[in-house]
């Protein structure tokens, strides 16, 4: 099979990236900065009592892996991907729509079932990375994981619209590999548990399931 297709699908990219790329950044930072607004005060100011995700068999055989938070942290680079290779504004508001929509989801739920992580007992000083990120995004708002369900909500949708935009098998499998480790990472530094983990990978298969349904457009 010849690489041409694939060859000019990269050098296309930027191109893509290019279209009406100061909306597709300042729209970004308006959503994240908006749900973050929303996010924070219910993780600081709960209206019902807070429940602790209890721990299962497969919390307990990861441990804590510092090597896991580039991947952690990568999330906010890889839930930009999907819209900054869309070039219509129609396609980037409806996928952002749809994302918000996901997001809205799971701040309902912590609205009325707002969870946390539990203590771990890790002497978090021998990790002053991850005590840093500790600080920064407190083990609350848990269940189901926000960062597992964005990231898989835009793994599923790189692997079905890489295809269409010319992209190889190899550059799908990197993107699932990717979304893997981010998910491996929320448990690797013990920012979640293993149910919230499993409730963000439902939520995302719900949410990109009624989204496929009413796309059907190429991008």
């Amino acid at each position: 099979m010849s690489h041409q297709p694939i060859q000019n699908a990269w050098r296309r990219a930027p191109s893509r990236i290019a279209i009406h790329f100061w909306f597709k950044c300042f729209g970004t930072l308006g959503f994240i900065a908006l749900f973050f607004a929303a996010y924070v005060y219910l993780l600081r100011h709960p209206v019902y009592a807070v429940t602790v995700i209890p721990a299962i068999w497969l919390d307990h055989l990861i441990a804590v892996q510092p090597l896991f938070l580039p991947f952690y942290l990568s999330l906010w680079l890889y839930v930009s991907l999907p819209p900054m290779l869309m070039v219509s504004r129609q396609a980037i508001i409806e996928y952002g729509i749809w994302m918000g929509g996901l997001c809205l989801a799971a701040l309902a739920i912590f609205y009325f079932q707002p969870t946390t992580v539990g203590p771990t007992g890790i002497d978090w000083s021998l990790y002053p990375g991850m005590a840093i990120l500790r600080g920064m995004d407190a083990a609350g708002n848990a269940c189901p994981s926000l960062h597992v369900a964005t990231a898989v909500f835009s793994c599923l949708w790189l692997c079905q619209y890489l295809p269409a935009l010319g992209f190889g098998r190899l550059t799908r499998w990197l993107a699932v590999a990717w979304c893997v480790a981010i998910v491996y990472s929320t448990m690797a530094t013990k920012q979640h548990m293993a149910l919230d983990v499993a409730a963000g990978i439902i939520l995302s298969l719900i949410v990109f399931a009624a989204f496929a349904l009413s796309r059907r457009r190429e991008y």
